[in-house]
Order: structure tokens, then C-alpha cells, then sequence
């Protein structure tokens, strides 16, 4: 029955009660162990847990979970239980101290032959029974001895272990008990003891303030049927409210990657400046990764300890068209002596087989060389970027990854200078959010003057390299164009840049396969 003077907020909270909350609310003044609420409730485990869930987040309960260690019956424990041990039945169909055929007691005791074999060897073990072969009538005799006689009279161990109720905590029982229980768990089927979770419910305050207001007979109903519907008995039935403040699960949608949509963002930047992308395998000759670039073939940079290189297949196919031919003997003659660029070149015998060795590129550097020697005259003045995956042989670190993204961009203008290509940096470092940048003289092969680029990183307060730019050297562009034009060249570390936005502060969670991250990341504003 309920109180007549009801506080609207519970009295709103009953009526929004579940159905599976309307069946269990009112049993846990009486029942609190979850075992014991399935079974009074004839719902399943699962329901029943997920109506207790819902009353405590409805604060009208507080479920507890324990751990505790059980001792659980068996199949043939729950058997042995009612039907006694088989041990105990071959004893009892002993009946007196004479000797009787084997066969005879069991028989008598209704025992299986498993199960007499395992009560033989038990009872011998007690020095219960004595078994003797009778060699005159070809058959095996047992007789039971004094120890056997007690047993009968007391009583087995492991039957006053039976006899518990179970489940029950094994650290109620004594050491000897504990022996006893543990060599019933090596029986089959007898009694298993393991690690169980113990789930209890108990009312809180508002739990029994409830619970005095009292849940109505009246059926409530959640949904409308089609059957309510035909016979319009919808208009008599009580429907369950609903509680628009409940808190529900958050549903995560899809989403692209956000190293993805800032790869797109850099991209516009890029297109919105003018310029063209460029595309191309990751998988390169060395002759484009650094031949082209005028890099020697003894620099540091092309051992093993900086570069990955191909084992299979690890050479290169040499092109066999006359502009490939000259393209080859161009970088060949430049390398051992300048060719027509006003350089010396670095005055060694270039290798074409080591040309041809396979690597992953090391930038993509090796995309502006290429699109260099397909660039006609004609198309000039003309602007390039990438972005792409690049691959370095470095060691692992909060600032450096063996993989990650660059974006390389050139400008072939005849009318191109120094302070342009200042500007260009600027201009994308601006729009990319930085705004404590610092560029610095610096030394590579394929480009002068050359300069490093770095930012300010606030959390390690350290100044990060981003990347390397510059104007190409007559010795890459002559080879390559076929005329000595200004190129301005720059590559630049993505995931050192967008580091920043997202608060990343070891660029090695820029990859990690991490949910929360990946939900909680930033859209780049377009």
C-alpha cells in the first residue's frame, strides 16, 4: 500500500521504473545476494543484474561485488549428496565381519564399476577393508576391518563435508577440513572451489524511502503493440514515463583519422597557394633518392644505419630509352666532374649498380627530382608539394619515428629568390599555428644557400627541427631541367608539426591505436 503523503520525485521515479525494476525493487528489503533474487524472481541472471544497475544509477541502491573463494558442488557431488558416498554404500553392504565375494557387495551397494574400483582403493587406503584372491574359487574376497566398522559408525570426513550447505567459504573451515575438501576437488565431479564474484544490493536512504511509497499492482507498459492498436485497448493501459534526464550511453560515430584530416588540411593549404601535388612509389632506386639530388655515393647518409634498403627485390631495372640514357649519363658526369653546372662535382667514379639499389625513400625529396626531369620549359613558372610517408633508420624517441609523413613542396620560377621562399615557409607555418619559428643556416648536398627550420615546443621547451630547405643547386637542376632555373625546395616533418594541435608531446601517440585519443581528437577548422 502507499503512503498517502508521497514526495513527487519518487513517486516520478517510481512511475519510471522498468519493468525488470518493478520485479526486483521490491524483493531487496528481504533479499540482497544476487542468487537469491533469480531465484524469486524466476528472471535470469543477467536481468536481474541490469535492473540493479539501473536502480543504482538512480541512487535508490548500492550493489557491492566481492571476491570470494567457494566451494561449489558437482554433478556427483550433488548425487553423493543425497544417494551417500560410494565408499560408504560398498561398507554397508559389508553388513558383518565375515569375508564375502567382491561382486556380491557391489552388487549390493548399486555401485558402478568405476565407482567400486575408486572405493576399493579408497577404503584400502583407510585400512577399512581387507581384499584377498581365492585362488580355490577363482574370486576376489573383501572383509571388512575395525577402522571400517568406526566409519560406519562416525562417519566419513568428506561426508560432513557434503553435508554443508553449499556454496560456503572455504576459509571457514579448519586445516584438517580444508586437506579433506581439497582432496574431494581431485574426485571427479565432487566439489570444485574457485574465485567467485559475490554481488549484494542493499537499499540506501532514498531506497527506502521508495520502497515505503510502494510500487502498484497495475500493469505499466513501455511500447505500443500492434495488438493495442487493433483494439484500441491502448486507452486503458497505464504507460511507463519516461526520464529524459536518464544518463545513457554515448554513442561514438565514424570518423576519419585525424593524422587524415590534417593531411587534408595541409593539402588545401598548399592547393589554396597554387601549387600542384605530386605522387609516387614509396619504394625507390637510390639513383632518385640520392643521385639525382647530387648526393655521393659514400655519404653517410646511404649506409645502412640511416637508410633501409631493400632486400627483394633489391636492384633496380635500368630504363632503356635514349632521354633515360641521357638522364643517367647527366647525373653520371655531374657526380665525377660537374658536367656544364660550374661545379667540380665530388671527383669519384660514379657506380650505376649502386644507383640501382632499392630503398624505401628516405623523403619525398625524391618526388620533386622526378617531377623536375618530366617538367617542360614551356610549363614554367610552376609550384609542386607531397605528402607522403617517409622512412629513416632512427632510434625511437618522444621526437623521432623510423616511419612518418612529410610534405615537400618546390617552386621552378625563373624570377624565384631567397626571400620568397622565407615567405612561403612563413606563410604555411602561420596557418599551420605557430607562431615562435626560426630558421637557421644549414648544410645539404642538394640545395644552397640551405637552412633548417625549427619551432618552439612549449612543454619540453626545447626549439624542434621540422624540416630542411632551400635552392636547389645547379648541380641537381641542371642534370634534371636541363637549364639552370631557381627552384626553391623545402621538406618538412608532418608529425612534428601537427603535434602541437593536438597536444601531442611524444609524437609516437600521433600511431597509437589509443580509442580515447582518437575520440576526443580535434577536427582541423577548413
Amino acid at each position: 500500500m502507499a503512503d498517502k503523503e508521497t514526495n513527487p520525485e519518487i513517486k516520478s521515479m517510481i512511475d519510471n521504473l522498468h519493468p525488470l525494476e518493478r520485479k526486483v525493487f521490491p524483493l531487496l528489503d528481504r533479499f540482497s545476494k544476487l542468487e537469491d533474487l533469480v531465484k524469486e524472481s524466476k528472471l535470469q541472471e543477467v536481468e536481474i543484474l541490469r535492473a540493479l544497475q539501473w536502480l543504482q544509477n538512480k541512487k535508490l541502491i548500492i550493489l557491492k561485488q566481492d571476491v570470494k573463494e567457494l566451494a561449489v558442488l558437482g554433478e556427483n557431488g550433488k548425487k553423493y549428496k543425497e544417494d551417500k558416498l560410494p565408499e560408504r554404500r560398498f561398507l554397508d553392504a559389508l553388513k558383518d565381519a565375515k569375508e564375502h565375494n567382491i561382486n556380491e557387495v557391489i552388487d549390493a551397494a548399486k555401485i558402478s564399476k568405476e565407482e567400486s574400483n575408486v572405493s576399493i582403493g579408497i577404503l584400502k587406503v583407510k585400512n577399512a577393508i581387507n581384499v584377498r584372491k581365492d585362488n580355490e574359487k577363482n574370486a576376489l574376497l573383501v572383509q571388512i576391518l575395525d577402522i571400517g566398522k568406526k566409519l560406519l559408525k562416525d562417519g566419513f570426513d568428506e561426508e560432513k563435508i557434503l553435508e554443508r550447505e553449499f556454496p560456503f567459504e572455504v576459509k571457514i573451515l579448519n586445516e584438517e577440513e580444508k586437506k579433506c575438501l581439497q582432496y574431494l576437488t581431485k574426485r571427479k565431479g565432487l566439489v570444485e572451489v574457485d574465485l567467485y564474484k559475490i554481488r549484494t544490493a542493499s537499499l540506501t536512504e532514498l531506497g527506502k524511502k521508495a520502497q515505503k511509497t510502494g510500487i502498484s499492482d497495475e500493469e505499466v507498459v513501455d511500447r505500443i503493440t500492434q495488438d493495442m492498436l487493433k483494439t484500441r485497448n491502448w486507452q486503458e493501459k497505464r504507460f511507463r514515463s519516461y526520464d529524459i534526464k536518464a544518463p545513457v550511453s554515448r554513442v561514438f560515430g565514424g570518423r576519419r583519422h585525424f593524422m587524415n584530416e590534417a593531411i587534408d588540411y595541409v593539402k588545401r593549404i598548399w592547393l589554396d597557394l597554387g601549387f600542384k601535388e605530386m605522387k609516387g612509389n614509396i619504394v625507390q632506386p637510390s639513383f632518385w633518392n640520392f643521385d639525382a639530388l647530387f648526393t655521393p655515393q659514400d655519404h653517410p647518409a646511404r649506409e645502412m644505419q640511416d637508410t633501409f634498403f631493400i632486400k627483394n627485390p633489391n636492384l633496380a631495372d635500368i630504363p632503356s630509352n635514349a632521354a633515360s640514357k641521357e638522364l643517367i649519363r647527366n647525373i653520371k658526369e655531374t657526380h665525377e666532374h660537374g658536367r656544364d653546372t660550374g661545379s667540380t662535382g665530388w671527383r669519384y667514379n660514379w657506380n650505376i649498380e649502386e644507383a640501382r639499389k632499392n630503398v624505401l625513400r628516405t623523403h619525398t625529396t625524391v618526388l620533386s627530382a622526378q617531377t623536375l626531369a618530366r617538367l617542360k620549359e614551356s610549363e614554367l613558372p610552376a609550384k609542386f608539394f607531397s605528402v607522403g610517408t617517409v622512412f629513416r633508420n632512427e632510434t625511437l624517441d618522444w621526437k623521432h619515428l623510423f616511419e612518418f609523413h612529410q610534405t615537400d613542396c618546390i617552386v621552378v620560377d625563373p624570377n624565384a629568390n631567397f626571400k620568397n621562399l622565407l615567405g612561403y615557409l612563413k606563410d604555411f607555418f602561420k596557418k599551420m599555428g605557430y607562431d615562435k619559428i626560426r630558421i637557421r643556416p644549414a648544410y645539404f648536398p642538394y640545395t644552397e644557400p640551405s637552412v633548417e627550420i625549427e619551432v618552439f615546443h612549449p612543454v619540453h621547451k626545447q626549439w624542434i627541427e621540422l624540416g630542411g630547405a632551400g635552392i636547389f643547386r645547379p648541380e641537381v637542376v641542371v642534370p634534371l631541367l636541363g637549364k639552370d632555373v631557381p627552384v626553391l625546395a623545402w621538406g618538412l616533418g608532418f608529425g612534428r608539426i601537427i603535434s602541437e594541435y593536438y597536444s601531442i608531446t611524444d609524437i609516437r601517440d600521433l600511431y597509437k591505436n589509443d580509442l580515447k585519443q582518437l575520440r576526443d581528437a580535434r577536427a582541423w577548422l577548413k
